[in-house]
């Protein structure tokens, strides 16, 4: 399986301006988001990447993109109908065609030799088959994410077969249904922002949404793991939403300190909390 397309979603009403926030990358160098998000997908192996927006918003973000903003294609997603919906909108741009799947409102710093994006493609491509990147992430954290339940695979190298997925579950339904083994307690595979998925995925979402039905993501990729073979990639690195209260923050600090930068920002942050009233 060859992955060459990429779709980033920003459409949400309440997070189209997210992507088009600034911050200084590892080499210290000023950006978009959105630039970051596409920097990554690019170097991952995407040649073709798509964004889908709120109508009207393909000006704004071509120039938060910069010099790659003329690289790109827009598609609208016409109506408010959830992050399905938004994905389904990009049918045209993916066609029969796997595809690396982002979010707008995500940020990725790598603990690995790659970025992040390419680990989810080598794992997919290595299997064949459609990919998920997770993390392990806290049953406190689990409104803010969709959670995977399955297995680890044998010599998987931090791979599991999903089972089921559900949508923002309660610590008590994760407890119930999706415990994977070998985790430690309390914990679950949540998420990471980024999927390596096949057009079956799209053929799910057009029949729900032509059922009358708005389905979430979630709710299709389970549908996607009883139908076709579906794995889960525990990423090695760390994603920050920056929708978040003091995301953007967090994500900053996180690229600042894995920059060469890194003393000189430790050292302002003793500074500045040396100054703190006691």
């Amino acid at each position: 399986m060859k992955i060459c397309k990429a779709v980033i979603t920003a459409a949400g009403p309440s997070q189209r301006t997210l992507p088009l926030q600034t911050l200084v990358d590892r080499d210290g160098k000023t950006k978009t988001a959105l630039a970051i998000i596409v920097e990554e997908a690019i170097q991952s192996g995407a040649e073709e990447v798509c964004v889908v927006i709120f109508p009207g918003d393909a000006d704004a973000y071509r120039a938060a993109a910069g010099p790659l903003g003329k690289r790109l294609r827009f598609v609208e997603q016409s109506k408010a109908l959830g992050y399905g919906h938004a994905v389904w909108s990009a049918r045209a741009f993916t066609a029969t065609d796997p595809f690396l799947l982002l979010v707008g409102d995500h940020l990725y710093l790598s603990a690995a030799n790659h970025v992040c994006a390419r680990q989810l493609i080598e794992a997919a491509t290595r299997e064949d088959c459609a990919v998920s990147a997770v993390h392990p992430t806290h049953e406190s954290k689990l409104p803010y994410y969709g959670v995977v339940g399955g297995r680890l695979l044998e010599n998987g190298k931090g791979l599991y077969l999903v089972s089921e997925v559900l949508e923002k579950p309660t610590p008590t339904v994760a407890e119930q249904r999706l415990i994977v083994p070998g985790l430690r307690a309390g914990n679950y595979l949540c998420f990471f922002g980024m999927h390596v998925l096949t057009p079956a995925v799209m053929d799910i979402l057009g029949a729900e949404l032509s059922a009358g039905r708005t389905p979430t993501l979630s709710e299709s990729l389970s549908q996607l793991a009883a139908r076709e073979r579906y794995l889960a990639y525990e990423m090695q690195g760390r994603r920050f939403d920056i929708g978040l209260k003091y995301g953007l923050l967090n994500a900053q600090l996180a690229f600042a300190l894995s920059s060469p930068a890194r003393a000189e920002v430790l050292a302002g942050l003793v500074e500045l909390l040396a100054q703190e009233p006691r």
